[in-house]
């Protein structure tokens, strides 16, 4: 059979890395392993953005690892920070209460306009406009797997509009009125919810609350037309207007979580489970014996192992983890 690489079709694709020249030495080892494990024989292009200028060692360090295209781009002020109808005292009041309360990232300002970014504008930045699909990558991730096929390909092909392969669970505490607003926006806006939709991941009784379970945004892959489309820009700036990106900590996971499973229908959601992949402690690894064989990570360690893995934050239980589409 003919390598999937010798076939020149590529989907309209790119790799979107958001990064700073501080983290080169993490975005470095991301990207040998990715070239290693897929890039260097399908050859897709990378976009780098920043909220400060590339360096030229930045550049220079992350071009030479790829014989693809690599593009550097600095985000507008106006996508990383507060917009006009933000109450600056309030967000000061409550980033100080939560810090006070120990919630991770609770005092971090360049944190909430990362998940906010992340959340509404990486998809429009003049580097992304000309592209159908992304993966995202992090600095000082791992990916495990060989991959002989092109993921890009497989999600336009079968109609695909997102892809994950780690689920969890949220720290309720950073997105107290994130649910609650989410259904003042179905409430106003019905008609963006398919019948077979995906409820049933973010939500363990028809709706009424959020469980807590996200797809763990640093690895996604994704139909960038989704994010583009009426329904996701009129959601995103319901949330926006809010204000729950600054007044709380709300992450851009569980904003995509709940964007995807509401408003996809469940055949739209893919799980890349034969992808290899780590981020921080957390890592996707291949159970199957067959996609062992081109991995070199411990399926006995990987996250979500068994069907039904409970994790218990406070006083919710979730199965997210264990959750196959």
């Amino acid at each position: 059979m003919t390598p999937a690489w010798i076939n020149t079709t590529r989907a309209n694709a790119a790799f979107v890395v958001l990064t700073r020249n501080a983290e080169l030495d993490g975005v470095r080892q991301a990207m040998k392993q990715m070239e290693a494990r897929f890039n260097h024989k399908f050859g897709y292009p990378y976009v780098f953005l920043n909220d400060e200028p590339f360096t030229d060692e930045f550049k220079e360090a992350t071009s030479g690892l790829t014989q693809a295209e690599t593009k550097y781009g600095l985000i507008p002020k106006e996508h990383w920070s507060y917009p006009d109808w933000i109450d600056i005292e309030k967000a000061n009041k409550s980033r100080k209460a939560m810090e006070d309360e120990g919630i991770i990232y609770g005092g971090s300002v360049s944190y909430r306009h990362m998940c906010r970014f992340e959340s509404g504008f990486f998809y429009r930045h003049p580097l992304m406009e000309e592209y159908d699909y992304y993966w995202r990558i992090e600095p000082n991730v791992e990916f495990y797997c060989d991959l002989d096929y092109d993921p890009f390909l497989y999600m336009k092909q079968n109609n695909k509009k997102y892809g994950w392969n780690i689920a969890l669970l949220e720290y309720r505490s950073t997105i107290p009125s994130l649910w609650a607003t989410t259904k003042s926006f179905i409430k106003k806006y019905p008609q963006y919810i398919p019948k077979k939709n995906m409820m049933d991941f973010v939500s363990n009784n028809g709706g009424y609350s959020y469980n807590l379970c996200h797809f763990w945004s640093n690895f996604e892959i994704g139909d960038l037309n989704f994010l583009r489309s009426e329904m996701y820009t009129k959601f995103f700036d319901f949330l926006d207007k809010s204000g729950g990106f600054f007044y709380e900590r709300w992450g851009d996971a569980p904003v995509h979580s709940i964007a995807v499973s509401l408003f996809l229908n469940k055949e739209e959601i893919h799980f890349f489970d034969d992808i290899g992949y780590r981020h921080d402690n957390f890592m996707h690894c291949p159970t199957a014996r067959e996609l062992q064989k081109k991995c070199h990570c411990n399926a006995h360690e990987t996250f979500g192992k068994t069907k039904l893995l409970y994790i218990v934050v406070g006083m919710v239980a979730c199965s997210c983890c264990g959750y196959k589409i």
